[in-house]
């Protein structure tokens, strides 16, 4: 899933503003967003906001479910462009048909990782499949950096399997965790895992103390450190520790979606499906869509592409991020 809102706000972060306290849990709390016709699902969206607009080069977090797809209708996104990043699709439940213009024709499936890298330039579709009853889990994405930040499609599908740690279990997607390293290849580093918390259980991860970490809580009452991050809200914390320490508080499994990279050096700036790093570079982008050519063709979908909307009447400019 992508960002399909008909009046994107601009999305702008990068370099360094206000400092948080390395000893601190920064707690971040989601906004609601619609996406597509009349029966919009609705997604709850932790990154980027003010606040907080980068963990790493995880610049897009989409928390969305569990969703009737009787009473919402799905997901359906026609074919939309990117450029600049990587896209991250992981379900908890449900299955969505991804198709692409590399050629691709693959489904996102509970517990298995589908990353699309677009570059220079992609399109694509997703669509909840007609057996989906429920549909829940998140979508992520990956800023590209300026070395790699225009290079060519690509796609890369795992299904990592649990790995069991003191208090719980992961699934480590991207990165290394609790004695797991996913094969999948990135161009920054990077953590992305779903873990599981036992009920009252208490966990001490090993991480690399040069990643700042986002915490993503998908159910039960999770304590990052000295902070509880409840469910949809994302716990972030600085670099500088070698170990997170991580306790449920709920009678009931908890599970959340763990993130960590270093701190991403590059001003950046977002706007509906694109990142850049200017704002004739996003004009471009969006008249290189709506003419057709650059990012190919998504054969198999249903119906037309997505329009781009209109471009703000103000330049687009990078903001610095908070650290």
């Amino acid at each position: 899933m992508s960002n399909t809102e008909t009046r994107p706000a601009e999305m702008r972060c990068g370099a360094l503003e206000d400092e948080v306290p390395a000893a601190g849990v920064e707690v971040l709390t989601a906004r609601d967003v619609p996406l597509g016709g009349p029966r919009a699902m609705t997604v709850r969206r932790t990154l980027p906001q003010r606040a907080r607009t980068l963990i790493g080069a995880w610049c897009f977090a989409d928390h969305y479910g569990p969703d009737d797809v009787a009473a919402s209708g799905g997901m359906d996104v026609a074919p939309h462009p990117h450029i600049g990043l990587q896209t991250v699709s992981w379900l908890f439940s449900g299955e969505i048909e991804h198709r692409d213009s590399l050629g691709t024709h693959a489904f996102v499936r509970p517990g298995e990782l589908n990353l699309m890298t677009g570059g220079f330039g992609i399109a694509h579709s997703e669509v909840s499949t007609p057996d989906t009853t429920v549909l829940h889990g998140v979508q992520l994405w990956v800023a590209l950096p300026e070395e790699h930040r225009d290079t060519g499609r690509d796609f890369q599908h795992y299904a990592p399997a649990p790995v069991a740690f003191d208090g719980g279990t992961a699934r480590v997607f991207l990165g290394s965790l609790a004695g797991d390293t996913s094969p999948v290849s990135t161009f920054t580093p990077l953590l992305g895992a779903e873990l599981t918390l036992v009920p009252g259980g208490t966990a001490t991860l090993d991480v690399d103390p040069g990643f700042e970490h986002g915490v993503l809580v998908d159910s039960g009452d999770v304590r990052v450190e000295g902070a509880v991050v409840r469910p949809a809200e994302l716990g972030y914390v600085a670099p500088g520790r070698a170990t997170l320490t991580l306790t449920n508080e709920s009678a009931a499994p908890a599970r959340l979606i763990l993130l960590g990279g270093p701190p991403f050096p590059e001003e950046i700036i977002m706007w509906w499906n694109f990142i850049g790093r200017s704002h004739d570079e996003i004009v471009r982008a969006r008249e290189d869509w709506m003419k057709g050519d650059r990012f190919g063709e998504v054969h198999g979908y249903d119906g037309a592409p997505l329009p781009a909307p209109e471009l703000p009447n103000t330049p687009l400019k990078p903001r610095r991020r908070a650290r």
